[in-house]
Parts: C-alpha cells; structure tokens; sequence
C-alpha cells in the first residue's frame, strides 16, 4: 500500500493544484492519500473537514478513485508536517508551494523548503507558477 501524505494550507488553488497532480500519477492499485492541515491558530475551533481547501482536495481524490482521510494537528506547519509523515509511515509527501521571492524566503521562510530539507520521506512539491 502507497500512503500520500497531502499538506494543505488555507489556499484552494494550491490544494486543487497538489490534488490534481497526485490524481494524475499512476501510484498503483493500493494507494490512501491522507489531506493534512496543520492550524497554526485555531480559535474558533474549526476541523479540518471544514477547511476548503482540505475539501477541495479531498473531493478531487475521491472523484480519481483514490481513498482519502482527513487528518490536522496544530503548530509548527513544516515541522508538524515532516513529523506526522514520519509517525504515520508516509511514503511521500505531497505540497504546493507558493511564489516568493527569495528576499520573501529569507525573510519569512518557506515551508515547502523547511520540509523538503528536513525531511527524510521523499518530497513531491507542485509548484504553482502560473496557477
């Protein structure tokens, strides 16, 4: 069995972008895509199911024929990600990134890039150029 371990943001563009290229990529018969927000704040309680980008990329998979959860955890977005995709035994892990410059990276750091150098699981990033 494959397990895609799929992070969302609160961007739907982003996610509708990682969702479709996951759906288009030939994993295999047995593959399970977990959609995992990280909420950095979360006052007023929310889940993840009630994150729109977290649905939007749920659906997509679900249309493609691919089984997908939901899951979310709170903190830190690139350290929780690599940490759950560590303790859930993923065997990649999936992001959109957004543009920046690399002033905007220095300054206000990436999290695709803090989870594609801190990460030991294979790593696919869908950049979103033109998205």
């Amino acid at each position: 069995m494959t397990h895609i371990l799929l992070a969302v943001d609160d961007n739907e563009t982003r996610a509708k972008l990682a969702a479709e290229n996951v759906a288009t990529l030939d994993w295999g018969d047995d593959v399970t895509v977990t959609v995992l927000h990280v909420f950095t704040e979360n006052v007023e309680g929310a889940n993840v199911s009630q994150i729109g980008s977290a649905r939007e990329a749920h659906d997509i998979l679900e249309e493609s024929g691919i089984e997908t959860v939901f899951a979310e955890t709170s903190g830190s977005p690139a350290e929780q990600i690599v940490s759950y995709g560590e303790d859930k035994d993923a065997d990649v892990i999936c992001l959109a990134g957004r543009s920046r410059t690399p002033a905007g990276k220095a300054v206000f750091g990436s999290v695709s890039q803090s989870v594609m150098l801190d990460s030991d699981i294979p790593v696919l990033f869908c950049p979103t150029e033109g998205a």
